[in-house]
C-alpha cells in the first residue's frame, strides 16, 4: 500500500498494536531519543527514584537549562532563587541519572529546539520526543517529533516506549517561490489564519510540494514549531540535499563509513506519490505577506497592511466573544489599522527564531539605523553556538549599534519564566509561537510576527510594512 511519510515513521516504530484499529487505535512505540529541561523533568527523575528504576537508555538522553535561565548573564550566580533551584535540580538529576548534560555555561548550551539540531541530536526517521510543545520543531528533519507531559517523560526514561494514539495525516502544499519580504515565519501565521488554531488537531502535518525546496533548515524549522500552534503535534518534512548538507559534520550525527548507508536510508524517508492524506492545504508562497499579529491566539494574525476586526461582523456568538474579549486584553479599537499600533519592546529570538539565519536577518534591517524613542529591543540567540557565529560575523555590534541589547542564550521573553517579560500593559513585537494572555509576562501585549518585521518595528516604534521602510539614513 501507498504510504505517507508519518505512516513510515510510525510502522517502523510500533512495538505493539493495542487496540484493533491500525488506522486510528493506539500502539505502544518505540523512543529513540529525548530532549531534557530544567522546567518538565523533575517530576520525572523523582518518579524514577520513587520506583527505584534506573534509565533504560541514559545515552538516548539530552539535557539542557533553557527555559527559566537569565540571558542578561553567564558563569555567575542566578540570582532569581527558583531559576537557581531548578537550574541545580537538573544537574543534581542528570549527575545521578549519567544523562548527557550541557552545562549552562557551556559551548553546547541552548534552547533545546535549537541546541537539538546544532549538535546532531535530531536525525531523520528517529522518533524523537521532550516535555515541551514545540518538539514540532525536529519534524523539519523528517523525524517523528512531538511533546510529552512530565509523566510521560518518566516512562520514556524508564521504558524507551510511549503509548500514543495514531493520527490522522495532513498534507500543506507548498508551490510557488517567496517574495524577498516574506519568510516562513509569514507563511506559519497565513496557514494558521486559514486553518484556525486548532484547524489541525489530531493530525500530523506534512509540508510539501515544490515549495520546500527553496526554503533553508531554519525555515523548515521555524514552520514545524508553529505547527502545534495550528493544534497539530507532528509537522513533517522529507529529509533532502537541504537537511543532509545541514547535518554532514555535526557532532552526533553519522560519521565516517556509518555516513553514506545513512543517507540511503534517510531518502527513502518520503511520502509515496500516490499516498492518500486525510486533508490536502495548498498554499502559493508568491502570494505569502508580511503577516502580524493582532490578538492573543496565533490564529489571531492578518497581513500588515489589514486592520484590527470588527466583532460586530461576526455572526457567531461565541466566536464574537472570544474577539471583544482579545481586544479588550489587547487595548485595541476595531478598525485600527495593524500599521499604527505603537510598541514598547522588541524580542527577536526563542526556538521559533533563534537562528543564526533569523539573526543575519534581522541585521541586515537594523544596519545603520536606531530602535525608535521609548523602545527596548533585545537580541537572544537560540544557542551559544549562535551567539558565538553571530559575533563571529560582527551581527553583535551591528545590533549594539543600532539600540539593541546583545543576550546570552536561553527562552527568554519567549515565556514568562524567566527575568525577561513585559510589564502590565507594555506591547511587544516578538519573534516568539505565542500571544496568550500573560505569555510574555502578566498584562503583556504580544504581536507574533518575524525576526524582520520585528527589527522593523523596533526601528519605526510601530508595527511597519518592511516593504515600505525605506533606506536608512545616511
Amino acid at each position: 500500500m501507498p504510504s505517507t511519510l508519518y505512516a513510515k515513521l510510525w510502522d517502523s516504530h510500533v512495538v505493539a498494536e493495542l487496540t484493533p484499529d491500525r488506522q486510528g487505535g493506539d500502539a505502544l512505540l518505540y523512543i529513540d531519543r529525548h530532549l531534557v529541561h530544567e522546567v518538565s523533568s523533575p517530576q520525572a527523575f523523582q518518579a524514577l527514584r520513587d520506583a527505584g528504576r534506573r534509565l533504560r537508555r541514559p545515552e538516548t538522553h539530552l539535557a539542557v537549562a533553557d527555559h527559566a535561565v537569565p540571558t542578561r548573564s553567564r558563569g555567575e550566580r542566578i540570582a532569581d532563587p527558583l531559576a537557581a533551584a531548578q537550574v541545580a535540580e537538573l544537574e543534581a538529576n542528570v549527575a545521578q541519572f549519567a544523562v548527557p548534560y550541557h552545562r549552562l555555561d557551556g559551548e553546547d548550551q541552548g534552547i533545546v529546539h535549537v541546541m537539538g539540531p546544532e549538535a546532531g541530536f535530531t536525525l531523520p526517521g528517529i522518533t524523537l520526543v521532550c516535555g515541551d510543545s514545540h518538539t514540532t520543531t525536529h519534524g523539519a528533519f523528517g523525524a517523528l517529533a512531538f511533546g510529552i507531559g512530565a509523566s510521560e517523560c518518566g516512562t520514556v526514561m524508564a521504558a524507551q516506549c510511549l503509548k500514543q494514539k495514531r493520527a490522522q495525516t495532513m498534507r500543506v502544499d507548498l508551490t510557488g517561490t517567496l517574495s524577498p519580504h516574506a519568510s516562513a515565519k509569514d507563511i506559519a501565521l497565513a496557514f494558521i489564519a486559514r486553518v484556525g488554531a486548532m484547524g489541525a488537531a489530531g493530525h500530523a502535518v506534512e509540508y510539501a510540494g515544490p515549495g520546500i525546496a527553496s526554503l533553508s533548515m531554519a525555515a523548515r524549522m521555524t514552520l514545524c514549531n508553529m505547527t502545534i500552534e495550528a493544534g497539530g503535534r507532528i509537522g513533517l518534512i522529507a529529509p533532502d540535499d537541504t537537511t543532509f548538507a545541514y547535518l554532514e559534520g555535526r557532532p552526533l550525527a553519522p560519521r565516517g563509513d556509518r555516513w553514506t548507508p545513512a543517507v540511503a536510508y534517510w531518502r527513502t524517508l518520503r511520502s509515496d506519490d500516490d499516498a492518500v492524506f486525510d486533508r490536502i492545504v495548498s498554499i502559493d508562497l508568491g502570494e505569502v505577506v508580511p503577516h502580524v499579529s493582532w490578538g492573543t491566539s496565533p490564529e489571531d494574525c492578518a497581513p500588515i497592511t489589514a486592520s484590527v476586526p470588527d466583532p460586530a461582523t461576526i455572526a457567531d456568538p461565541s466566536a464574537r466573544r472570544r474577539l471583544e474579549k482579545a481586544l479588550a486584553y489587547m487595548d485595541l479599537a476595531p478598525g485600527t489599522a495593524l500599521q499604527a499600533i505603537a510598541i514598547d519592546r522588541v524580542f527577536i529570538g526563542s526556538c521559533t527564531n533563534g537562528r543564526i539565519e533569523d539573526l543575519r536577518t534581522a541585521a541586515a534591517i537594523v544596519a545603520g539605523r536606531h530602535v525608535a524613542d521609548g523602545v527596548t529591543a533585545i537580541v537572544v540567540p537560540g544557542s551559544t553556538a549562535t551567539k558565538h557565529q553571530a559575533e563571529a560575523e560582527g551581527l553583535d555590534a551591528i545590533f549594539r549599534a543600532a539600540g539593541f541589547e546583545w543576550r546570552h542564550a536561553g527562552c527568554s521573553m519567549c515565556v514568562a519564566m524567566n527575568d525577561d517579560r513585559l510589564a502590565p500593559g507594555e506591547r511587544s513585537a516578538s519573534t516568539s509561537n505565542r500571544n496568550f494572555e500573560g505569555r510574555q509576562g502578566p498584562g503583556g501585549r504580544t504581536h507574533l510576527m518575524s525576526p524582520a518585521m520585528a527589527a522593523a518595528a523596533g526601528i519605526a516604534g510601530h508595527l511597519v510594512d518592511i516593504r515600505t521602510l525605506g533606506a536608512p539614513a545616511a
